[in-house]
């Protein structure tokens, strides 16, 4: 299956790039993604995401072990600051 990853903020300066699609085995999670994610792009990338929130087509993510079969886009979220 392929699902699109769109990097934000810092997640985006990390990855080098602003979205990308990852092919994955049927019966994945938020955490295969990340692991696939980890090992394309490296440490920098790995130290944002140990602080991200994720939004799965836009339905916030709560358990990283939830399945993303059927799903079209992950979005990494950094803290943001401001308001």
């Amino acid at each position: 299956m392929t699902i699109e990853v769109r990097y934000f903020a810092a997640a985006r300066a990390a990855a080098g790039v602003e979205a990308e699609k990852i092919q994955l085995e049927a019966g994945a999670t938020v955490d295969d993604v990340l692991a696939a994610l980890r090992a394309e792009h490296g440490a920098e990338l790995a130290r944002v995401l140990e602080r991200c929130s994720y939004l799965l087509d836009e339905v916030a993510v709560r358990d990283r072990s939830t399945s993303v079969s059927g799903a079209s886009t992950l979005d990494v979220l950094p803290p943001f600051a401001g308001g």
